[in-house]
């Protein structure tokens, strides 16, 4: 906050790590600005993803970064790809303005043979992208074929993608969305009329009272919106892998069960 002009980042090992910075990031992240009209540009990267490591090393608490956000007083972000990492920390330093920034950053995207970005996507003529359509739906012929629209944000989304190509499906898109707060409700907006009509669903890998389904949810009241998730839990995920691994084929089997 003193220095606001540099990049800063901080780096948890894991997400849940803030969990002893709780208080820090309730009275200056989150309310710094509103409070004493300090801004500042912090970088928070929060490992966050569902991988087997058990309940203490898969959630960075998505849920409260976004119950805190108003006012525009930070941006909160889930990235699937290199080249939107390096547009948003680009972005973070060309603004006239200081934002913290909090970025999930799911450990096992770093060497995914599918996280990878063409050289030309970070050329200047690019930008961050806060949603990521699904680039094989590009043609109203294609876009009749679609039955079912699946939003999520993360690593998600590669599980999702590995199952559309092993069963050849035309008739799912898969939507990302790479930034959570500020909503990007044009964008939001324009998805809603390409796939009118369509069954849409918000798909995480958090339980249901967990992850960003109950704030995006209040973006889609006007829409038949629903969700496929873990059930309701105290914990954030299990401690057993075996456990784990069958709920996540759930999750994606649920998703493709049109």
């Amino acid at each position: 906050m003193a220095s606001p002009d540099p990049l800063v980042i901080w780096e948890a090992p894991f997400g849940d790590f803030f969990n002893g910075a709780q208080t820090i990031v309730d009275q200056y992240i989150a309310a710094g600005e509103s409070k004493w009209r300090r801004m500042n540009g912090m970088v928070l990267y929060l490992p966050h993803g569902y991988e087997g490591q058990g309940p203490e090393h898969s959630s960075a608490r998505l849920e409260r970064f976004l119950q805190s956000c108003a006012e525009f007083n930070m941006t909160v972000a889930n990235l699937t790809t290199p080249a939107n990492l390096f547009h948003i920390l680009r972005r973070q330093l060309a603004r006239p303005f200081r934002k913290p920034l909090v970025l999930m950053t799911p450990k096992s995207l770093l060497r995914h043979p599918e996280v990878v970005s063409d050289f030309s996507e970070f050329e200047t003529e690019n930008r961050f992208r806060e949603i990521i359509d699904d680039a094989e739906v590009n043609t109203a012929a294609k876009v009749k074929k679609v039955k079912r629209v699946l939003q999520c944000s993360g690593k998600v989304y590669y599980d999702l993608l590995a199952r559309k190509r092993a069963e050849k499906r035309d008739d799912i898109a898969i939507v990302r969305f790479e930034q959570l707060y500020p909503f990007p409700s044009k964008q939001v907006d324009a998805l809603k009329e390409k796939y009118k009509g369509k069954e849409t669903f918000w798909v995480q890998e958090e339980p249901s009272n967990m992850g960003a389904w109950q704030y995006v949810n209040a973006f889609f009241l006007d829409h038949d919106f629903k969700l496929i998730a873990r059930k309701s839990s105290a914990s954030p995920a299990t401690g057993y892998k075996k456990m784990h691994d069958q709920q996540q084929k759930d999750i994606v089997d649920r998703a493709f069960d049109v």
